[in-house]
């Protein structure tokens, strides 16, 4: 079975960084993707979606320095659902794309990156992680891709 997500697409918020450990951190933002199309007017359509997603450990820390509102990503993750209760005692669902892989596509000069770095994009890939189980962050892979 593969459950892999990939995303083109815009940050909509300055990502929030929390440690839950004082060594893991966990950065939370929102991705815009959008789809044009013309309809039978001929008029053009564009739908655009939001993602949350979830990057931790040093993932995060990448976010946490580069990412910014209006970044351009490609994402690789995978989908999660989770749900909570709140304190009313309503029963609240999340879908969530665990990222995995990031690249950054903004270009050198609209980035906030260092002037050393050679590229216009910057690559990072993550480990897999288990976020149902913060203690144990080894999401294993059976797969031989």
């Amino acid at each position: 079975m593969v459950n892999k997500v990939i995303l083109i697409g815009n940050v909509g918020n300055d990502p929030e960084v929390k440690y839950i450990k004082e060594d893991v951190p966990v950065a939370k933002f929102s991705l815009a993707t959008s789809e044009s199309y013309k309809n039978r007017d001929g008029e053009k359509v564009t739908n655009t979606e939001w993602h949350n997603i979830v990057a931790w450990r040093g993932l995060a820390k990448v976010v946490e320095k580069y990412v910014k509102k209006g970044s351009k990503l490609f994402i690789e993750g995978k989908i999660t659902h989770r749900k909570y209760e709140d304190k009313d005692g309503q029963t609240k669902y999340f879908t969530e794309i665990v990222c995995r892989d990031m690249t950054m596509l903004d270009s050198k000069s609209s980035s906030n990156q260092s002037d050393n770095q050679n590229s216009a994009s910057t690559n990072v890939q993550e480990p897999p992680v288990d976020i149902n189980d913060s203690e144990n962050f080894n999401d294993v892979d059976d797969l031989p891709f």
